[in-house]
């Protein structure tokens, strides 16, 4: 938890510096594409604000009322990222460049230079300032934000892939259960592309003369945020609804309980996690009919052991002796 607590902390100091320098960017220029990104910075700021509000909910002791703890907090808040920020910013940012390419819209969507009404005030930039200039600078400055956050991220996420020997980010992507290492990740990939598509457009403006470009990066930035926020509640939805282990991890163990001694079959296995590499698991193991009530514990205490010595995300094992 640790780990994810850091990565979330640093991408929020980044993003939200990133946010503001986005907005003034938008006000120097009227861009489309820059106001689409300023929604996206102050929806992943928002994000990372959800997800450190998930990691302390989610450490607090196990009560009466949540006998295995609040574990799956971080679960319902990643969710709730993926349905109310990144949904509601990437409609915003479609919206806007929709609008701007189809009647030219409000509150934006100038050239540089003009004077820019945003809500409930206007703002007209100076004249000696060179506001597209200010543009780039601005996006070029959060790319090397949003790479120091990404670098951040993909370390912690392949710390997870080496412990859990996963092939690769799409096989982590599918079988992670710490939500909140997966939602930084993929917020600061989609963050550097949605950088890359506001940059393109704008140097396609300033070259063309056309405002089309950079409408169209709005746009597009917006399809992206809202792809993004589908695959992301997606796989919160898993684990919500409470996802067992994976099929292979899951065989595993049943082998490792099969090869314990006084085992004869296994009637029924069940896995399931209950937060972030939590796991619980309950199982129904024939054993030897011939072992008294002292043997039926020792050899329920050795499975235990062995489950949680294979795997090490398993916190509870309840084993049923059927004999």
């Amino acid at each position: 938890m640790a780990g994810s607590k850091s990565v979330v902390i640093a991408a929020l100091i980044a993003n939200g510096a990133i946010a503001i320098l986005k907005f003034f960017g938008f006000l120097l220029t009227g861009s489309a594409a820059m106001l689409s990104e300023t929604y996206h910075s102050i929806s992943d700021t928002g994000n990372q604000v959800f997800l450190l509000i998930g990691i302390r909910f989610s450490g607090r002791d196990r009560d009466r009322t949540h006998p295995f703890g609040y574990g799956k907090a971080q679960f319902f808040y990643s969710f709730l990222v993926s349905v109310f920020l990144f949904g509601i910013a990437g409609w915003e940012s479609a919206k806007h460049g929709w609008s701007q390419l189809t009647a030219g819209g409000h509150g934006g969507g100038g050239h540089a230079g003009e004077g820019v009404e945003f809500l409930f005030f206007s703002f007209t930039p100076p004249t000696w300032l060179d506001p597209l200039w200010v543009n780039y600078t601005v996006l070029l400055g959060a790319f090397a934000f949003e790479t120091y956050a990404l670098v951040k991220a993909r370390a912690e996420m392949k710390r997870q892939i080496d412990r859990n020997d996963w092939s690769g980010y799409r096989e982590a992507f599918r079988k992670t259960s710490d939500v909140t290492t997966l939602t930084a990740l993929t917020e600061d990939t989609i963050a550097l592309a949605g950088i890359v598509i506001a940059l393109v457009g704008l140097f396609l403006e300033q070259m063309t003369g056309n405002p089309f470009f950079d409408r169209i990066s709005a746009l597009l930035i917006g399809i992206m945020l809202m792809g993004f926020a589908l695959a992301l509640a997606w796989e919160n939805k898993r684990l919500l609804l409470g996802e067992s282990l994976p099929q292979d991890e899951e065989r595993r163990l049943r082998e490792v309980v099969s090869r314990q001694d006084h085992v004869t079959d296994i009637v029924d296995f069940r896995t399931v996690y209950f937060g972030p590499n939590e796991v619980i698991i309950s199982a129904d193991v024939a054993l030897d009919p011939g072992l008294d009530t002292e043997s039926v514990d020792d050899a329920i205490s050795a499975i235990e052991a062995a489950i949680k010595a294979a795997n090490g995300d398993v916190k509870k094992v309840y084993i049923e002796p059927e004999v």
